[in-house]
Parts: C-alpha cells; sequence; structure tokens
C-alpha cells in the first residue's frame, strides 16, 4: 500500500540515537553508527522521531510500504521491556582481580573485559555487550594494578574465542585497552579483538 512514512537520510545522521530514543514502536535502531528504520510494519508515520533529530536528517515520504501492525509492534515493546529487566551475567566473580584464571566458563568462551562505568553510562549494557558473553570488568585507576599479567593467564589457559573490550572516552580508561592488549599479546595467541568507546553521556563513539 502507499503510505506515509518516515525517511533517514544517513549522510545527514550523525549517531545520536535520540530518534531512535523517541519512537515508542521500536521502527528506528542504530546501525554501525547511523539511524535506520528497521521495520515498515512499525512506523505509525505520526513522526515522534522528526523534532528528536537535531540534523534535520529524518523527513516524511509517501511510498510503497507494509501497513502499519499495532499488534505486532505491541508484542515488540512487550518483548523489548522483558529483555531490558533481564540479567545477562553468566558467570561470578566479575572482577578481574577476584575471577580465576582457569574455570570452566572460560572454555570456548567470547570474552568481555569492561570498564566498570560503562554499564552504567549505556542503557542497554547487558543485551548490546554481556548477552552470551563471559564479563569481566575493572578499573586500573580505583584498583591501582596491572590487570596484563592474569589477563594474559585467562587468555593463555583457556580457549577464548574472542574478545570484545568495552571503555569510557575518558582518559583513565586507556589502562584498561592497553591491559588487555598486552596481554594478547603476550598469550600467543591469535585472537580477534575489538574495542568499542562509550561517550560520558551514554553513546558509543566507534
Amino acid at each position: 500500500m502507499i503510505r506515509k512514512i518516515i525517511e533517514i537520510n544517513e549522510e545527514k545522521c550523525n549517531g545520536c540515537g535520540l530518534c531512535a530514543q523517541a519512537c515508542h514502536e521500536g521502527a528506528i535502531g542504530m546501525v554501525n553508527g547511523k539511524a535506520r528504520l528497521l521495520r515498515d510494519d512499525y512506523c505509525d508515520g505520526l513522526g515522534d522521531c522528526l523534532p528528536a533529530c537535531p540534523t534535520g536528517a529524518i523527513t516524511f515520504v509517501e511510498r510503497e510500504a507494509d501497513a502499519y501492525d499495532a499488534e505486532a509492534v505491541k508484542k515488540n515493546i512487550e518483548a523489548n521491556n522483558a529483555s531490558l529487566i533481564r540479567s545477562r551475567l553468566a558467570q561470578w566473580p566479575v572482577q578481574i582481580k577476584l575471577a580465576p584464571v582457569n574455570a570452566p566458563y572460560f572454555e570456548n568462551a567470547s570474552l568481555l573485559i569492561a570498564a566498570d562505568c560503562t554499564s552504567y553510562a549505556y542503557a542497554r549494557f547487558h543485551e548490546e555487550f554481556m548477552k552470551g558473553k563471559i564479563t569481566l570488568i575493572g578499573c586500573p585507576k580505583l584498583d591501582s594494578i596491572d590487570y596484563s599479567e592474569k589477563l594474559t593467564e585467562i587468555i593463555r589457559q583457556n580457549d577464548i574465542r574472542n574478545v570484545c573490550i568495552v571503555r569510557m572516552e575518558v582518559p583513565c580508561c586507556g589502562g584498561l585497552e592497553t591491559a588487555v592488549k598486552k596481554a594478547l599479546q603476550a598469550s600467543g595467541k591469535f585472537i580477534p579483538w575489538q574495542v568499542v568507546t562509550i561517550s560520558i553521556d551514554g553513546q558509543i563513539l566507534d
């Protein structure tokens, strides 16, 4: 059917995520740092997202689109609300300095190594980072230690599939990133890894 629906100009989008927050139906999501209309049938065409966009990247167009599905939107909202209150923590303890060097949960694990503050700064931390991973957290500034030696042994003695480092944009988090990189190198293993940086206002920077 032909109907009014939003269109997002990715070139104008600055990745702030305000439109996704304003969209109560869940039609808009962030993909590779840009806002994207995920499903036509979730967009009601009322445009709550338009005033939230600071760059004018969202406009209305009339085009062929699936009809708005209120029942599907309701189920999606209920599912999202349920997932937001569910913990994704898979093991205990989580503090790097308390975690054992060798444990069954490390075998064939995707390892998340995160700065303490990230889970407070980023609202969907459990769903987007912790889900399906073994989580280790720390703050080298507060602990006043170098985590690299312990992390080296964890990586060396266990079958770790990949490593995701999540840090804040503040300089002190550089110590955590450096420790993990040193550990990966010292382990003698080739393991895929990535770094994700969270801004102090809770946005993903890279």
